[in-house]
């Protein structure tokens, strides 16, 4: 997959995640965890555009496994609002779907980028 395409996947999901912790505050009065989510779900997208200006292989290697432990993060607090709040709602199995696609995408990245780097 592109760097594009990483870049607009992980953008459309922050933009997910930001409804949804607009839909847990206004509806859940949820306001400790949704925070966290926020901030781990946003992030992800947010490293991956600073990799893109990395100053060395090394340093794309690291932004690109920062975004990945904020996406292994939000997937624990979606995981987390999911079983505790009990939610009918169809949106974070989608957002589950969405992290789990991105945290696939980032190991093979990565992965790849570290063999590279090692030839």
């Amino acid at each position: 997959m592109g760097d594009n395409n990483l870049r607009k996947k992980a953008y459309q999901f922050a933009l997910s995640i930001v409804d949804f912790y607009k839909l847990m505050q206004n509806e859940q009065r949820e306001f400790v965890i949704s925070k966290q989510l926020l901030r781990s779900g946003t992030s992800i997208g947010a490293n991956i555009e600073e990799a893109q200006y990395a100053q060395s292989r090394k340093d794309f290697i690291h932004k690109l496994s920062i975004s990945l432990k904020e996406a292994s993060e939000t997937k624990y607090w979606l995981r987390l609002i999911n079983d505790s709040y009990q939610l009918d709602n169809i949106k974070i199995v989608q957002l589950l779907q969405d992290c789990e696609e991105l945290i696939c995408i980032l190991v093979s990245i990565v992965k790849k980028s570290k063999f590279n780097s090692d030839t």
